[in-house]
Order: C-alpha cells, then structure tokens, then sequence
C-alpha cells in the first residue's frame, strides 16, 4: 500500500503574516517614541547650555575677572549696599595709577564704566549683559567678588566670581 503523505506550501498564513506586522509596528513605534524624545531632550539641553543667560554669565564673569586682576592694589571701592565696584588701573606702561573701571547695574543691564582718574572724566560705557535680576559686589582685602543672577523669564543662572588683584 501507498501511503501518501502532505506537503503544505512553504509559505506563511493569514493569521501568521498578521500577528508578525502587529508585534513589527509596536517595536517600530516604541523605537521612534525613544528616538523622538531623545532629540527632544537634546535640543532643550542645547537651549539652556546656550542660551542668551548662560553665555552673558559667561562673558560678565571672564570680563570682571580680567578686570579686576589687572588692577591696582591700592584702592578698591564700592558703596555700603554692594551696588556697585570701582578699581583702579594703569592704561599704558607707565606704573602711574590713572583710569578707573566700574561695574554697575542699570536698567537690568551689567555695564563696566571706564575713565580716568585726573580730571575724573568717563571715556565709555560697556554694557556686559541684559536680564540682570540682581548684582551684588564686595571687596574683601584685595579681591573682590561679583554675585550675578540672570533671569530671562525662562531661565535663570547665577554666577558667583572672584578675583584678586595683582598690580
């Protein structure tokens, strides 16, 4: 007797086909849910690394503490509250003491004052940075230090810097 056995079709079935793009369209869509939320993160990460706050902050704090060691140490001045810093500087090779730089706040602004001392006359007025919320210096002996907030309404960075003067 001949038996004859089946042969099924090397393919796939219904059922089969369909289950296999159901699991394939939930793994795809969890991959680009990561992948989304990653760029996402990414960029708000980029955006407070370098926003308008954070590179002010920078640029005040590198400027007061280039400033401030390039200054004589023969007078620091500031007022009673720490609203403002004034120091004292040579402008050219000569060791004679005759401009001054002052760091103050105005109108959310962080500007540095420039000027000589005999007659006292300003020469310019660099503004360092906007959003300024609060700025407070104090000079204790011959370093002085700079507490800056910045606030933009989306962001807020705080700098705390010191420098000791060395001429």
């Amino acid at each position: 007797m001949n038996k004859k056995t089946y042969k099924g079709h090397g393919g796939f079935t219904l059922i089969e086909l369909m289950i296999t793009v159901a699991v394939m369209s939930i793994v795809l869509s969890a991959i680009g849910l990561v992948i989304v939320d990653g760029q996402r993160c990414w960029q708000i990460l980029y955006g407070q690394t370098n926003s308008d706050v954070v590179t002010d902050g920078y640029v005040a704090r590198k400027k007061f503490d280039t400033i401030i060691r390039k200054a004589s140490t023969e007078k620091i001045l500031t007022d009673g509250y720490g609203n403002w810093i004034e120091v004292y500087y040579t402008s050219g090779s000569s060791p004679v003491v005759d401009r001054y730089a002052r760091f103050h706040t105005s109108d959310d602004d962080l500007n540095i004052e420039y000027g000589q001392l005999d007659p006292r006359e300003t020469l310019s007025i660099e503004t360092l940075c906007e959003n300024v919320s609060d700025c407070t210096f104090k000079q204790i002996g011959r370093s002085a230090q700079m507490i800056l907030t910045l606030e933009d309404g989306t962001q807020k960075n705080t700098i705390v810097t010191s420098a000791v003067t060395h001429n």
